[in-house]
């Protein structure tokens, strides 16, 4: 895996530019002993999915944290595997010694993902999100044997905690050291560590463990996570490839096209229990320009390895085969019209007189005037009909392909030609007959 040389916002793996896109467990597969992953990974590369995300151990929830049940991150006390190794009966945890044991898991994890051609997404560290959780850390200073780290959990990751940051140190070196060879594992620093109550990350410790990583394994790929939503890149270190957003809006790749890095929506699953917010959430963003999607998909328990679990109470998200089939459709909808030869379209896609409630994402490529672009509408009423919108394309004719992005088919009717020659609106016949949703590829013809 290595940034795509054409377009530094999109990845190449094994020879070929790819768009990212997942739909996975919440990030417990290696470190929870109870989860499955073979049938886990054998059902995202079944829905034709290419990305997911899994923790290191260095951090773990508790049982019932955030509402989420059946949370693969918060493993049976005596299911935890952990980097370290106990230190003693009390269950403590020796920072100087490794367990075999997970090492060998997160090695075959990486290779069962590898040879699906998933890839994987090694996150380092975690925010701590409350006391209790900080509590349960092996780096707290109660649960090691050395006895180092700060009490104040918005501490921990900063470079005058110079006794827990030798240890971080080590952990990285060891978990590089172990992924050493593996061409579909690139590695997070931290989870969300803009979390703490005025909004700030510590930048100094983020730029000393990526210069430590790519002192190490220089052609390992790595993501910074910068925010949830949205915010402007500036000064980017120049060792991280990979701008990590959550739950992120469509601007986040729009208003960073100039920042000559991946840009990821790279979690989203706290929307409610349906299909629909995190499927237009993953075509807005991809169609803005985003290079990878990453969704939480909470149907993939221990019980049920194989996303099939039935998904209710407080949960807050949702998941399941239909979501994941989507997101493959999306996928090989994106690489099919080769998004990394496009750009996001400027300005409005939807001209003047748009039926109320519409709205759209856009994409084009081609020099000097747009010769293919790539379409995605929502709110578009089912019966069809004329649909306006600006789409620069050049002089010529061309063809136009329709689908629905819900029930993952193509679709009949509507316009099948187009005559371009102006910058301005021109109007398409939509298909009727669909969800409500609609994906367009133009392109030129011979």
């Amino acid at each position: 895996m290595k940034v795509y040389e054409k377009n530094p916002r999109y990845l190449e793996f094994r020879g070929k530019p790819i768009v990212a896109v997942g739909s996975g467990e919440h990030y417990g597969a290696v470190l929870n002993a109870d989860f499955d992953y073979v049938p886990y990974l054998d059902a995202m590369a079944k829905d034709g999915l290419n990305q997911c995300r899994v923790f290191s151990g260095t951090y773990r929830e508790l049982p019932g944290e955030f509402g989420i049940e059946h949370n693969t991150l918060a493993p049976r006390p005596e299911r935890y595997v952990c980097p370290w190794k106990r230190a003693d009966a009390a269950g403590n945890w020796d920072l100087e010694a490794w367990d075999p044991a997970y090492w060998a898991r997160l090695r075959d994890f990486c290779a069962q993902a590898g040879r699906r051609g998933v890839l994987v997404e090694y996150v380092l560290f975690c925010f701590w999100y409350n006391d209790g959780l900080w509590r349960a850390s092996p780096m707290h200073p109660d649960n090691n044997a050395q006895g180092v780290g700060p009490r104040d959990r918005a501490r921990v990751y900063r470079l005058d905690e110079t006794a827990l940051l030798r240890h971080q140190e080590a952990f990285v070196r060891k978990a590089l050291a172990e992924l050493s060879g593996f061409d579909n594992v690139y590695v997070e620093l931290c989870n969300e560590p803009y979390s703490y109550k005025d909004g700030t990350m510590d930048d100094a410790w983020h730029r000393h463990v990526a210069a430590l990583v790519k002192a190490q394994d220089p052609a390992r790929l790595i993501a910074v996570n910068y925010a949830n939503q949205y915010r402007r890149l500036e000064n980017v270190d120049p060792n991280v490839a990979i701008c990590n957003f959550h739950y992120a809006q469509p601007r986040a790749a729009t208003e960073n096209q100039d920042v000559a890095r991946v840009l990821a929506d790279d979690e989203t699953g706290f929307a409610g229990q349906s299909a629909e917010p995190y499927r237009r959430e993953a075509w807005r963003f991809l169609l803005a320009g985003g290079g990878m999607f990453g969704h939480l998909d909470y149907s993939f328990t221990t019980e049920r390895p194989d996303g099939t679990a039935k998904i209710g109470g407080k949960t807050p998200g949702y998941g399941g085969a239909e979501l994941r089939r989507q997101f493959g459709f999306l996928r090989r909808f994106v690489e099919g019209a080769r998004v990394w030869e496009m750009r996001p379209t400027g300005g409005s896609v939807l001209a003047e007189g748009a039926p109320k409630g519409t709205a759209a994402q856009a994409m084009t490529g081609g020099e000097p005037a747009a010769r293919r672009c790539a379409v995605y509408v929502e709110g578009v009423p089912a019966s069809g009909g004329p649909l306006k919108l600006r789409l620069p394309l050049g002089p010529g004719a061309y063809a136009l392909t329709w689908s629905d992005p819900v029930a993952c088919a193509p679709l009949r009717g509507g316009d099948a030609t187009l005559r371009g020659g102006t910058d301005g609106a021109v109007t398409v016949t939509c298909p009727g007959d669909h969800s409500g949703e609609v994906a367009l590829l133009v392109t030129a013809r011979a």
